[in-house]
């Protein structure tokens, strides 16, 4: 006789003969639909209950309550032992209506468990709802927030009116919209997202939204603290518990729970599972666990951590408490391992691309590594950035070279003191210290928007390491660099303790190194192979944010007579103004500046027009770094001596067009809109982030606490004269505005007064947000096919003809056509010439430029190329 604990296990098998009727079952329900199969589940579930003979009453009527009266009746389709509840339900997903059902059953019979049987064409699941009594009290097995009355959208525009009022966000990011109102249903949910890319919204929404606590379970115990004081800034009700609080502070954070003040508890895995911490939490309404950088649960993550293997058991003593695993790095087999071990059976995956699009990726042969970093670091002298090494003693060498160099920075190993170590990582995260160099003992989950450059001075051990370290840089969605130094010495070095290792140990690391060996040592896109290994597919040919996609189609050209435009333009209006005016100049601007400063009579004014303003900037840039040029204390860009040689002519100007930096794909690439990116007041900015800075060490807190490079910037464009024209901006929501209006908006005028600057509105249609994937290359592709020019729709979009380009390349991806002819328009070519590079392409991949451009003896530039190559493959498709 089967028993009644075996009989409601998941574990629980139905003896071959009822699989059978049951797999018969689901192919009349997948093939004839919903009107047949339960009543043979039914027959098949009581021919299975009979011959293990267990006792149970079919049909039976019980009352329909509502509101504790009596509406009607219904019958229950299995009463098992006289106090199990089952019912059939064909249906591909459980929803809180079946649960609300289900818990009006039990109810009216008095029983204490309810089961849910799933099942469709392809599976069959039991779904426990009920377990205990406790639970029945509570009268819904879901939320009270999320009653049967309020609808899934009503819960979504609720959780959109925290994420504006509170985080000051406009919009959800990808998945995050899901996986919030999955976890707010109280269903399981695995989200993976990229770091940036908005994991804590994820839990954090849902936590100000639930009755009871939400439980955080990190490994980062150094940084709980700021992420505490970052929600306090919001005004959510956070504490944290770990080894690291003083006695009383303890003792104090453990009354404010016991309490139900707090909404988000943080806490170290080792620290939930002290019995102390259990008791205390066993009288509280524990609604959701999550499990932050989840990957630690699995043997085959790159970073496993077996105290993390217990969290499991908690699930078992709050069976109402709904679960959320939440990492950046995890290959599909590691997300496997973590939904087994969590026993999410019925939970969803949401999981965003592990595309970080602004990111530059870049990997060079390590030959001289200190003067290589030097060079790398040379104009990136106010960034903050991390530096990774294979060694203690390399981090301390290399600490000890840059400052000698005259860098703020800071070594981070684990041979260091604690108190150390958690003074050099505080003195980075606040702004003190410009770079730390470190082992890889350094960053997990560091809360640091704005890191500008990582720099892996050794290689990483393998690429999940490799991508969640690059992942620390470019955290509020602005451009960061990634240089790795690639040296063979490095792969030896790694191989050596990989042979001291044995077993599945070994076997799982020499398949990481190759692995990643094979990334570092690849020619294509490097966002082709980084994907590839978490599982997802990168749909570009080329990321233009790479050291490969940009070396296939850049070479270096001589600009010399550029050069010498923007050099004679800088001295004749009188070297006090920044790269921006001088653009303007020189593309002929009848900007009110231009016209005030009388520049539109200067010689040089117009003359720069076959350049687009975004490529000025660029060459700006390059004489920035060869040191033709120098920035001044408010922006004014200053000649330094070896200019005068550029500008008689004795000395030639090399350098590279960097495509990735024009305005339409800098949308693909950072948060702001290339416009504003390029032409915000940097004097004003740096001035705001002192302002920034001043305002976090009175409160003790982060910098990024207060805002983020992100809103600064913003600031820094628009000139808001009062706390309502905060509003709009990035990031700034109505705790923040009320608590840092009036300090940012009184630096903000003074600026504008001493300057002559006068305030730009922001309006919600023009909202400066990430690029979310599809809607610019549709816009640009059916203006084209409804017969605009490439050229009026670069003229419009304010972008290079190129841009347009590559976002009718994106539309004829998308599986559209294009307008053969209008193609031809944008062509210079003579027919002779395009016939043949039609036959170079009909020889070489005509994916690839650099082959074709061989080919024709390097007689016809990449332009025309790519122009001809995107007619080539759209008549292809005609």
């Amino acid at each position: 006789m089967i028993k009644e604990k075996e009989f409601i296990s998941k574990e629980y098998k139905f003896s071959k003969e009822t699989g059978l009727v049951l797999k018969c079952a689901m192919k009349v329900h997948s093939e004839i639909g919903n009107g047949f199969q339960e009543i043979i589940y039914q027959r098949a579930l009581a021919d299975e209950m009979n011959n293990v003979s267990l006792r149970f009453e079919r049909e039976k009527e019980f009352p329909v309550l509502y509101n504790g009266n009596k509406v009607g009746s219904r019958h229950a389709d299995f009463v098992v032992f006289d106090k199990i509840l089952i019912e059939l339900k064909a249906i591909g997903e459980l929803d809180q209506r079946h649960y609300s059902q289900v818990l009006n059953y039990l109810k009216a019979f008095g029983l204490e468990v309810g089961l849910l049987i799933n099942f469709g064409a392809s599976s069959l699941q039991w779904k426990r709802v009920i377990t205990n009594r406790k639970a029945i009290l509570s009268e819904n097995c879901l939320n009270q927030k999320i009653s049967d009355q309020k609808s899934m959208q009503s819960v979504i525009n609720e959780a959109k009116s925290i994420l504006k009022e509170t985080f000051g966000y406009e919009d959800f990011r990808l998945q995050q919209e899901q996986a919030i109102n999955q976890v707010l249903h109280k269903k399981d949910a695995l989200v993976i997202m990229p770091t940036g890319g908005g994991k804590s919204i994820c839990y954090q929404i849902p936590a100000m939204m639930f009755d009871g606590l939400t439980i955080v379970i990190s490994p980062l115990i150094s940084l709980m603290k700021d992420q505490v004081d970052q929600l306090k800034e919001y005004g959510v009700d956070a504490v944290y518990l770990n080894s690291s609080l003083r006695p009383e502070v303890y003792d104090f954070n453990v009354r404010k729970i016991t309490s139900g003040k707090v909404k988000m508890l943080y806490v170290a895995p080792e620290t939930l599972m002290m019995e102390k911490t259990r008791e205390m939490l066993s009288n509280l309404k524990v609604d959701c666990f999550t499990i932050d950088e989840a990957h630690c649960i699995s043997e085959w993550g790159h970073d496993f951590r077996p105290e993390y293997r217990q969290i499991a058991a908690l699930r078992e003593d709050f069976p109402d408490a709904v679960c959320m695993a939440l990492t950046a790095t995890a290959t599909p087999r590691v997300q496997e391992d973590i939904k087994n071990i969590l026993k999410f059976d019925d939970s969803e995956e949401f999981i965003s691309s592990f595309d970080r699009d602004n990111l530059f990726l870049k990997v060079v042969d390590k030959k001289d590594p200190v003067n290589q970093l030097l060079d790398f670091l040379f104009t990136r002298k106010k960034q903050s950035g991390i530096i990774y090494c294979f060694s203690r003693r390399q981090v301390d060498e290399l600490s000890e070279t840059l400052e000698d160099e005259g860098y703020s920075v800071k070594p981070y190993h684990a041979g260091l003191s604690d108190g150390m170590r958690a003074g050099n990582q505080r003195a980075f995260i606040r702004d003190d210290v410009q770079i730390i160099v470190a082992t890889i003992a350094f960053g997990m989950g560091i809360n640091k928007s704005n890191v500008r450059f990582i720099v892996h001075y050794d290689m990483p051990q393998n690429i999940e390491s490799y991508y969640q370290q690059i992942g620390r840089a470019g955290r509020d969605g602005l451009r960061a660099d990634c240089l790795l130094l690639y040296g063979s010495s490095d792969t030896q070095k790694i191989q050596y303790f990989i042979n001291k290792k044995k077993g599945q140990e070994r076997e799982v690391a020499e398949k990481h190194l190759k692995q990643l060996v094979k990334y570092l040592e690849s020619l294509e896109c490097r966002r082709k192979p980084l994907m590839a290994y978490f599982g997802e597919a990168y749909p570009k040919d080329e990321c233009g944010m790479c050291d490969n996609c940009l070396s296939i189609d850049d070479d270096v050209e001589d600009l010399t007579i550029q050069a010498q435009q923007f050099l004679s333009t800088i001295i004749r209006s009188g070297e006090k103004f920044g790269a921006t005016h001088i653009a303007d100049i020189l593309r002929g601007s009848k900007a009110k500046k231009i016209l005030e400063n009388e520049h539109e009579k200067l010689s040089t004014y117009g003359i720069g027009l076959e350049f687009s303003k975004d490529q000025w900037m660029q060459i700006s840039k390059m004489l920035l770094r060869q040191d033709y040029i120098s920035k001044g204390e408010f922006g004014g860009l200053k000649l330094q001596k070896p200019a005068l040689a550029v500008l008689d002519g004795t000395e030639n100007v090399f350098g590279t067009m960097d495509r990735s930096k024009t305005s339409l794909e800098g949308e693909a690439v950072v948060r702001t809109s290339s416009e504003i990116e390029n032409e915000y007041d940097e004097a004003l900015f740096d001035i705001l982030r002192l302002k920034r800075k001043e305002l976090a060490d009175e409160q003790d807190i982060p910098p990024y606490a207060v805002f983020p490079d992100t809103t600064l910037v913003e600031m820094s464009y628009f000139y808001p004269q009062s706390k309502d024209s905060l509003e709009p901006l990035y990031g700034v929501g109505s705790a923040k505005k009320e608590k840092y209006g009036d300090a940012f908006v009184g630096v903000i005028k003074n600026y504008a007064a001493e300057h002559g600057k006068e305030e730009k509105k922001k309006s919600i249609a023009k909202q400066i947000k990430k690029k979310t994937g599809g809607q610019k290359f549709e816009i640009v592709g059916e203006a084209f096919n409804a017969g605009q020019s490439i050229e009026l729709l670069a003229e419009e979009h304010g972008v290079k003809d190129m841009t347009i380009l590559k976002h009718l390349k994106d539309f004829l991806d998308d599986g559209n056509t294009l307008r053969l002819e209008g193609l031809l328009e944008a062509s210079e070519l003579s027919l002779r010439q395009r016939d043949q590079v039609m036959k170079s392409f009909d020889k070489k991949n005509p994916l690839m430029l650099r082959p074709v451009y061989d080919d024709l003896n390097k007689k016809i530039g990449y332009d025309e190329l790519r122009v001809m190559q995107l007619y080539y493959l759209a008549k292809e498709k005609q």
